[in-house]
This record gives structure tokens, sequence and C-alpha cells, in this order.
């Protein structure tokens, strides 16, 4: 009975608020087929280095030897930031008039991801959990949710990785980081990430779902505080990886 009220609630919803096509402006949902082979989804991994190096498809590791000294045990992205509709995508779920059910649809596509990088083994993703980059309280009561943790929920129902909500804090208020340079984001960001809860990530995989990875400066800070929290491993999840 519950379905089946939500389904009717669902498509009163599209009656009164109609999607349409972040692409072309088509009218039913937010991405189109047409528009959504113009995406160009990832077929396989690539290391965490500057100029990021293809890696093996059925390789565990998602580091080259160039980057073994980062934090992060490597990163899953399913499109280039460069490609103009990801970018529409990104934009219209962290900006106004922010589409937050536009996880539904983004998760959708991580996961077609995971499917042709061969990631969709069992084995990948056993002992894991999943984490939210955290926002500031100040920044979650502007825009009304954190855009990576429901995501992270998103990805959870599909891949049966619990989410974890409770563990990683945003202690402080910082700038934007596409406003800073590469430098400054590492300063921006220092110490301003702690852990809670460390029982539940010690010795476990953890996912760490963000929305774009630029330099990696947010990850890799989160990474160093949940490594030191007990974490085996931290590996990183983006939506789009900017070049």
């Amino acid at each position: 009975m519950n379905k089946l009220s939500n389904q009717l609630k669902e498509k009163a919803t599209d009656l009164l608020f109609p999607k349409f096509c972040l692409g072309c402006q088509k009218e039913g949902t937010y991405l189109c087929q047409d528009c959504l082979h113009l995406l160009e989804i990832m077929e396989g991994n690539y290391c965490l280095c500057q100029k990021p190096l293809p890696l093996p498809a059925n390789s565990l590791s998602g580091k080259c030897r160039s980057c073994q000294d980062k934090r992060l045990s490597g990163l899953l992205f399913a499109m280039s930031y460069k490609n103009n509709i990801a970018k529409k995508l990104i934009r219209q779920f962290k900006y106004p008039p922010y589409l937050k059910d536009l996880s539904k649809t983004i998760a959708s596509i991580l996961l077609e991801h995971f499917i042709l990088c061969q990631k969709n083994k069992d084995i990948f993703w056993e002992n894991s959990v999943l984490v939210a980059v955290p926002l500031h309280k100040k920044k979650i009561k502007t825009r009304g949710y954190n855009q990576s943790e429901e995501l992270a929920k998103e990805l959870s129902v599909v891949l049966k990785v619990p989410v974890l909500l409770d563990v990683l804090i945003k202690t402080k208020q910082t700038k934007p980081q596409m406003e800073l340079s590469k430098e400054d984001r590492h300063k921006n960001l220092s110490d301003s990430f702690a852990t809670a809860n460390a029982e539940k990530i010690k010795n476990k995989k953890v996912f760490l779902v963000d929305d774009v990875y630029t330099t990696g400066s947010t990850m890799e800070e989160c990474a160093k505080v949940l490594r030191k929290a007990g974490a085996k491993q931290v590996w990183g999840i983006a939506i789009a990886r900017e070049e």
C-alpha cells in the first residue's frame, strides 16, 4: 500500500512540477536518452596524479607508482567536468533552484560507470561503508540538504553498502574551494574536518562521496582524519573530475 501511495504521489508531483531535460529541455526527465549518450561515461579508472594515468580494469588499487603518497586509496568518477551536460547536472544539484531529486539520476550514472569499469564485483565493496563529505551546518541551512549525502543514500540502496552519517563532521565554515588557488585550497581546509563514532569505521573500507574532484584537497583532508580514526582504506567517489 505504501509503495502504491508513493507512486501516486510521484505522478502527482510530475504533473504539477514537470521535469525537463537539463541538456535539451525535452519534457519528462532530467536527462533524456539522447543527452545521456552525450555524457561519455568513463569506462575505466585513473590514478590520483595531476595528469592521471589509466589503471588496469581488474586492479584493486587506485594509484600508480607516482601517487602512492596520497592518503586517498583511489578515485571513482563517472565523467569529465569539461562536459557541459555534466556541469549542468552538478550545478542544478548544488545551486538554486536546488533540484534535490537529481540524486537518483546522478546515482544511476555512477552505477553505470561502476559496471563499465568492472567495479561492480562484491569483492570490491565488501567490508565497506559510504560516507558523504559533510557540509557546515550554515550551508545545510541555506541549501536544505547535503547533495553528497543524498547521492550516498541513493548509491547505498543498490550497492547494499551502509551510509554512515555520524562519523565525519565539518567543524568550521570555509570559503568555497572553487574561488581559491591550489595552494589556498589546502590552507582553507586545514583542520576543518573531524570524526566521531570511530568504532564504526575501524578496519573498514570507506567510500567518501562528493560531487566534483578538482585538486583533491577536500578528499585528502577527509581521508587524513578517517585514516587516523582507524579506516583501513579511503576511496573517493565523485560525479565528475575537473581536469
